[in-house]
């Protein structure tokens, strides 16, 4: 038998070509995932069918021959670009005498070394338990017999009902401690919310340049790489945007074609901060030619977690790997910002992002002219300490003349507090 425990660095990978479009995925996009998890790829298998073999994914023939390049290469490991049942799995190991892995294992083993922070750790293992508690069988027969020895025999639970209850109870563990980590932002967010500070999300496909962005325009150190996953714990900053003032910029975890649902659950609270953004910046690899199917996987894992209905900007980057193509803003007809070209790389621009999204923030802001009479001085007051007046003037009359800006539900809430119609001090009225 072969031993299930070691894991392998030298793997022969698999690659059907399916015609069914949910269920063809990319041999390159493969690759890079082997890459960046640090295994070495020693052979490839193609092939193709017009569906799946329900007990080996691949015809008979294919896993003989998957099992003979195996020992040609002497490979640890058999990673598959989709995904298997764990039938599927138990089978080709039983043909292969070899471990399997599939791209759902693969993505997240990826997940599992990149987690740096207490709730990234926590999320990579939930979603790692839910995935392993479906294939507590495969190739663990011995699991299936009784406990032996001294007062063991007998009636009684097998180990494997033994793990499967160990693993429930973990679970539910990780669940707990993680609803309180979601506490914890939430009430962040609330203090953000009241601060009235907006919140910009950025999201696109992995390995799209999003952490490169990120550092640029935040002038920050987030690891970045050219490999997939590079970041993958959430990142907040502080940043200061044209006439909105500071902002709250997150650098969330990359999407992929076919993200695993156990992760995508796993991940809900993290990606909390992308739903509930004010803006999402959807980074795109222009220079990538499936950048149309990234896009479309990107909006499908959106909306998967409720986060498609809010307002994004497209950000295409990496223009410095095409010709002639030079930054600019792209406008709807109505002159909003649609897109951005720009190079987060080399910078090249990055102040037209920030004009951006001034522009798209702007509508979320009041900004005028007040004139004061002398006897509203506790407005005046009012206005200084939200930091909103940006110039102060006075006209023959005494009344103080301000230029004013500050977030729309700020001046909401000053009207309310103030038990005034701050409106009519507007000085175009």
């Amino acid at each position: 038998m072969f031993d299930r425990y070691e894991a392998g660095e030298q793997a022969v990978l698999v690659h059907i070509d399916l015609p069914k479009e949910g269920d063809r995925e990319d041999l390159h996009e493969l690759e890079l995932l082997v890459s960046s998890a640090g295994v070495s790829s020693l052979a490839i298998v193609q092939g193709s069918r017009q569906a799946p073999h329900p007990k080996l994914f691949v015809g008979t023939g294919k896993a003989e021959e998957i099992a003979e390049t195996v020992k040609i290469h002497n490979a640890d490991v058999i990673i598959f670009n989709h995904q298997l049942s764990p039938s599927q799995e138990r089978n080709l190991e039983r043909v292969c005498q070899c471990r399997v892995l599939d791209r759902t294992s693969l993505i997240l083993d990826i997940f599992a070394q990149r987690a740096r922070t207490h709730e990234g750790k926590l999320q990579v293992e939930l979603a790692q338990l839910r995935h392993i508690s479906t294939r507590l069988i495969r190739g663990w027969t011995h699991l299936e017999r009784q406990k032996g020895g001294i007062g063991l025999r007998g009636p009684g639970e097998t180990q494997l009902e033994t793990d499967r209850r160990l693993l429930r109870a973990r679970i539910k563990n990780i669940r707990a401690r993680l609803d309180k980590v979601a506490v914890q932002r939430e009430q962040g967010r609330r203090a953000r919310t009241r601060n009235e500070i907006p919140t910009v999300s950025l999201v696109g496909y992995t390995n799209a340049g999003k952490s490169t962005l990120f550092n640029r325009i935040t002038n920050s150190d987030v690891y970045a790489a050219d490999q997939l996953f590079a970041t993958l714990d959430p990142t907040l900053r502080k940043l200061d945007i044209g006439d909105i003032g500071p902002v709250i910029l997150a650098d969330t975890v990359g999407f992929i074609r076919h993200l695993p649902h156990d992760l995508v659950a796993a991940f809900k609270a993290t990606l909390t901060e992308t739903r509930e953004a004010d803006l999402q910046l959807h980074v795109i690899d222009v220079a990538d030619p499936r950048r149309k199917e990234n896009i479309e996987q990107v909006q499908s894992v959106l909306k998967e977690i409720e986060a498609d209905d809010v307002p994004q900007l497209l950000v295409y980057n990496k223009i410095d790997a095409l010709d002639d193509v030079a930054p600019r803003i792209d406008r709807n007809d109505e002159g909003q910002p649609i897109r951005v070209w720009l190079s987060a790389r080399t910078g090249v621009g990055c102040e037209l992002l920030s004009e951006a999204i001034n522009e798209l923030l702007a509508k979320k802001m009041f900004a005028d002219e007040l004139k004061l009479p002398p006897q509203h001085g506790r407005i005046r007051a009012a206005l200084f300490n939200l930091n909103a007046v940006h110039e102060e003037q006075f006209d023959e009359q005494g009344n103080w003349l301000l230029s004013v800006r500050l977030p729309m539900a700020e001046w909401n809430r000053l009207k309310k507090e103030m038990g005034h119609d701050l409106d009519s001090f507007v000085a175009a009225n």
